[in-house]
């Protein structure tokens, strides 16, 4: 069976494949060998400035032809790296530059470069500016409804107004935080040697400053360097990283279920879009399966995190290889997090408040105002002021009538009671519009 869309087992290599497909450029198998060539290449100009042995020749960009070469090399030999070091062989002519491809060096002072660039990349030109557009989303939708007030819920019953806006500015602000934290990461990188202490640069060349060296060489590739290392990188920069992204899929999953309960509950109309079908059986349904469809995508992507800040902390002494199949999978982890960050755009771009619904709702609980009566005649010195408001209305829906007739036996200054009487579901809002505002 021919791999396509339809025939691949994964959705992300399949179903969700265009949507996807830009994590590929880093990701998939081409794009890592890509980058294994790229760190290379830049290995030997760096030795050969440094030795003075020569100017390395410039290496046409590798095609896919390129890559299949250095794959049937690697089913031959069965070594994903060396096969690479063999193309480059293959590729440079010049005899005084052949022996020091790959020179003094192993396997993950080529990959873990790779991979940190595969991440810096996919981080700095996919997924922020996919944040960056969902920030702009909430920013716009915080503003326009700053003022909108709603029936707020605690424990899911009836709670104390807000406003559409503030509860929009609530996330707005949480999810800030992370992607600005991710928009500044570094990533790190590392060239040490076969156990970190870069034992055969010091054997052949004893007085080059080589961890000097190491670092230059990491900085120019655009990464942060880390010379106390074993044969591999401790992982916990690239981990911090996935737990900054973890912590704003988490938020993210929380907006996605209080969105479906906005939409479930009327808050928010979705906006029907001609042709499309929401039921193989009722034809009314418009359903917010952006929503869902983001938060099923954001758990994925952090169960796979998860599974990485659970193993890759920990190598067996100075190196096993039960990390490298599991980096293999950064990319998925990404691309469950990128689809996710689509769809809310895309439910984002669905829906319209229903400001009818909401003024409906609180016209229907006065109830919620007890609070702030009950503080009001607290600071009047009435006494039992509390459990005079929680004969009234525990457990019961109350009216404007029941509320007016209660302030009218209540005995406090008339100012007191004008105060009370202007109180309402509608503009019991405390800073609300001004918090969403800021």
């Amino acid at each position: 069976m021919d791999l396509s869309e339809l025939t691949a087992i994964s959705p992300i290599d399949g179903r969700y494949r265009s949507k996807v497909e830009s994590l590929a450029e880093w990701f998939s198998e081409y794009g890592l060998i890509k980058l294994r060539v790229k760190v290379e290449l830049e290995y030997l100009k760096a030795l050969a400035k440094e030795l003075k042995i020569g100017i390395v020749p410039k290496v046409s960009e590798l095609t896919v032809e390129d890559a299949k070469w250095i794959k049937n090399k690697e089913a031959e030999i069965k070594h994903d790296l060396k096969s690479v070091e063999y193309f480059l062989r293959e590729k440079i002519k010049d005899k005084k530059l052949l022996n020091f491809i790959h020179f003094g060096t192993t396997t993950y002072d080529i990959d873990i470069p790779a991979y940190g660039l595969a991440l810096k990349n996919a981080n700095q030109t996919i997924l922020v500016p996919e944040l960056s557009k969902l920030v702009s989303k909430l920013k716009v939708l915080t503003k326009e409804n700053a003022g909108l007030v709603m029936l707020a819920r605690t424990h899911g019953q009836t709670a104390v107004p807000t406003t559409i806006g503030k509860e929009m500015a609530n996330f707005l602000f949480r999810i800030e935080k992370p992607v600005l934290g991710l928009e500044n990461w570094q990533f790190e990188g590392k060239l040490t040697g076969a156990v970190g202490n870069y034992n055969a640069l010091v054997a052949a060349y004893p007085k080059i400053d080589w961890v000097k060296f190491s670092q230059k060489f990491v900085k120019n590739l655009g990464l942060k360097p880390n010379i106390h290392t074993t044969q591999i990188l401790p992982y916990d920069n690239w981990l911090e990283y996935f737990s900054k992204l973890k912590l704003l899929n988490n938020i993210l999953i929380g907006f996605c279920q209080d969105m479906w309960r906005y939409i479930s509950d009327d808050y928010f109309l979705q906006i029907p879009k001609a042709g499309e079908v929401g039921s193989s059986t009722m034809p009314q349904k418009v359903n917010p399966i952006d929503f869902e469809n983001a938060e099923g995508n954001l758990g994925i992507a952090n169960s796979l995190i998860g599974f990485f800040e659970s193993k890759l902390p920990i190598s067996r002494l100075q190196r096993d290889l039960s990390d490298k199949t599991v980096k293999r999978n950064f990319g998925v982890a990404l691309a469950h997090s990128l689809l996710a960050y689509q769809n809310i755009l895309s439910g984002l771009g669905k829906i319209t408040p229903n400001s009818k619904k909401m003024a409906e709702d609180l016209d229907n609980h006065w109830e919620v105002i007890a609070e702030g009566i009950q503080t009001i005649l607290r600071a009047e010195g009435v006494p039992d002021a509390y459990e005079k408001l929680k004969d009234l209305t525990r457990g019961k829906k109350i009216t404007k009538a029941d509320y007016e007739k209660f302030i009218e036996e209540i005995e406090v200054p008339k100012e007191v009671k004008t105060r009370l009487l202007n109180l309402s579901p509608k503009t019991y809002i405390g800073l609300a519009k001004e918090l969403a505002n800021l």
